[in-house]
């Protein structure tokens, strides 16, 4: 993988999207004409979206390889502590033996009950945390706090911060009113449960961390995602699709689509301009791959000119009316009613609380001849500022 690659690729990328841009306006020229597309220009179209999607896809894991330290590819044990911690650790996963980890637990006050399980490695929650904040959509996008207790505290403050010259006003406090509130966001346990035989445990040719990490990056990746988006707030982290539409306080304004199940350029400008200017230099879109086809082939219907720009340079975003596009699987498919695109600050809107204390316990016995590894990892999410966020939801 090198910068050639990705020469190589971004061109053939922007081919497509010149050939897209013809074959589309070719299309829009035969409705115009007869009413429908030919059902040839429309596979063609869908050809060369999936082309672009493929591209652009493969740009992104070069860029994100290319970008991570050398040393967080090769993790390695940082001192003589951890070296016997992960000694310690690797005999518990392949043996079962408790006895150095409950004294390494002891020396360091982090004692749990052993139904809860032994926390993993350093190297272990390095390589897990990097990997999530690679590969998750909301992470890259979201604010993100370590924590150490059960939950965390913010403090909300939705009045209009008093500022002024002070020879023009005679009293500075008249005008001050406090809207004070408090958002409390709680960790919730998520679990996982890989599993292997004994036989393959037992081969010392296999990196136990390594295969425990990747698996455990998988499915936290997409549990986390799933709830950050749509999740209800019991037992999970709260969505930010699942706040009731409105312009207060606690609700997300959803705009509406002018036609049933469909992207319109209207709205999309009409999404766009209803955010503050306050949140605009950061904001993003969030949507779906198929709402993302569906806007490449939107223009200005003054300008004539497309929408979507794709990232056609190194390290150069997809953008939307000039904004960074991100795509997520957990966005709704577009359908009658469906939210399914996001657009505002999401580091100002949207809230993660971590707690790093990952922690496996060893289980032979329940589903033999496998080994389930039950690990636990706490995390939260929350919106903090509804007014950073805005919703586009298509009419039914």
């Amino acid at each position: 993988m090198n910068i050639g690659e990705i020469t190589q690729k971004v061109d053939t990328l922007a081919q497509n999207w010149e050939q897209f841009k013809v074959i589309n306006d070719r299309k829009l020229a035969e409705v115009n004409k007869h009413g429908t597309a030919d059902p040839l220009t429309e596979m063609h179209l869908k050809r060369l979206n999936d082309s672009i999607d493929h591209y652009q896809k493969s740009i992104n894991k070069i860029e994100t390889a290319l970008s991570r330290p050398a040393a967080e590819v090769k993790a390695e044990y940082n001192n003589i502590d951890e070296q016997n911690h992960g000694k310690a650790f690797c005999n518990y996963l392949r043996k079962g033996i408790e006895h150095d980890l409950i004294n390494i637990e002891q020396k360091h006050a982090k004692l749990s009950d052993r139904n809860s399980g032994y926390l993993i490695t350093n190297k272990m929650a390095v390589k897990i945390a990097q990997a999530l904040r690679e590969l998750s959509p909301i992470r890259k996008l979201a604010s993100i706090a370590e924590i150490s207790s059960s939950s965390l505290e913010i403090i909300e403050d939705r009045a209009e911060t008093n500022a002024g010259w002070t020879q023009e006003v005679d009293n500075l406090d008249k005008s001050t009113q406090l809207n004070l509130s408090k958002k409390v966001i709680p960790v919730h346990e998520l679990y996982a449960q890989p599993k292997l035989t004994q036989k393959l445990i037992d081969d010392t040719s296999i990196d136990l961390e390594s295969w425990m990490a990747n698996k455990l990056i998988d499915i936290f990746e997409r549990k986390e995602n799933e709830a950050f988006i749509s999740g209800d707030g019991e037992g999970k982290p709260k969505g930010m699709l699942t706040y009731r539409a409105g312009k207060e306080w606690g609700k997300i304004e959803q705009i509406h689509s002018s036609v049933n199940g469909k992207i319109t350029a209207e709205s999309i400008v009409k999404l766009f301009f209803s955010l503050k200017n306050a949140y605009t230099n950061n904001a993003k879109f969030l949507m779906s791959r198929d709402a993302m086809q569906s806007i490449r082939t939107l223009k200005d219907p003054v300008s004539g000119i497309y929408l979507w720009q794709p990232a056609l340079e190194h390290k150069v975003p997809n953008t939307l009316l000039g904004a960074e596009v991100v795509e997520s699987a957990d966005m709704p498919s577009m359908k009658d009613g469906s939210l399914s695109i996001i657009y505002g600050d999401f580091k100002h809107a949207y809230q993660i609380a971590d707690r790093q204390d990952i922690r496996i316990l060893r289980d032979p016995f329940t589903n033999k001849p496998f080994v389930k590894f039950y690990t636990t990892k706490r995390v939260g999410g929350d919106v903090i500022n509804f007014e950073a966020l805005k919703i586009m939801k298509l009419s039914a």
